[in-house]
């Protein structure tokens, strides 16, 4: 049976590993026959991501990505070893809601410096000679919060609208170079952190959110088919895109 998805001993770097969306897009792409780079701070969290792999030839990397200027440098470090990458998902993020009347400098540069910063330097690190391979894919995490409003989102909102127009950006500049770019904007996904959120509201306050997603509120693998779906050769000729995957959130 062809699989068009199948993505059998192709080496794929994952930022964001240890949990959530990024977790399952790992899982995911390893059921498809990848071989995953797990990137992200807490190694222990990683290890975990790394038992629930399916196939072999899996590796961890702890690096705080807040390090940006160290990317480059150290993702030729890594590929040395492993070879090649064909694809580099990044779904780290940093995510928090502050009120205008309290937002910082400091809150608004720690939110750019790994949503928007960190993704730059890693597709400056990727298209580097012998970090990927021809034709490879990089497929971003931007949010629903990119492209609407919302009320105490201005931060996270502005940073996850920057990765969007950077896709079509980047999409441009690598294509001479046969690199895709493209992002998936998923609107609430029920994962570990979300879960806490709701724990803070009220009752209606939760039937609300959850009522703004027609189909209901998302669960990881939603998101993690939207991510393979780009890295395979299933979106050869996609670049430049962002795919929305929301449950209906923007259709209102």
């Amino acid at each position: 049976m062809i699989n068009p998805m199948e993505l059998i001993d192709r080496t794929i770097l994952v930022t964001g590993a240890s949990s959530g969306i990024g977790r399952e897009t790992a899982i995911l792409l390893s059921q498809l026959g990848a071989h995953l780079i797990l990137v992200g701070r807490n190694s222990e969290q990683l290890e975990k991501t790394h038992e629930l792999l399916e196939g072999t030839a899996h590796q961890v990397y702890a690096f705080d990505l807040s390090n940006v200027d160290e990317i480059p440098r150290w993702m030729k470090e890594i590929t040395s070893a492993s070879g090649p990458l064909h694809g580099l998902v990044h779904s780290a993020g940093v995510q928090f809601t502050r009120p205008l009347r309290i937002v910082s400098s400091e809150g608004i540069e720690e939110i750019m410096r790994i949503n928007v910063t960190a993704a730059l330097l890693l597709a400056k690190a990727f298209r580097q000679k012998g970090v990927s391979v021809d034709s490879g894919s990089i497929v971003y995490l931007s949010s629903v919060m990119g492209l609407v409003g919302q009320s105490g989102q201005s931060a996270y909102s502005a940073s996850k609208g920057a990765l969007v127009t950077l896709t079509k950006s980047l999409a441009l500049e690598l294509s001479r170079e046969n690199i895709r770019v493209n992002c998936v904007a998923p609107a609430m996904v029920r994962t570990e952190m979300s879960e806490k959120m709701l724990e803070l509201l009220t009752p209606e306050q939760a039937i609300h959110i959850e009522a703004m997603h027609p189909l209901g509120l998302g669960r990881p693998r939603d998101v993690a088919n939207a991510i393979a779906f780009l890295l395979a050769d299933t979106a050869r000729w996609i670049t430049g895109t962002t795919l929305v995957v929301d449950g209906g959130y923007t259709a209102h």
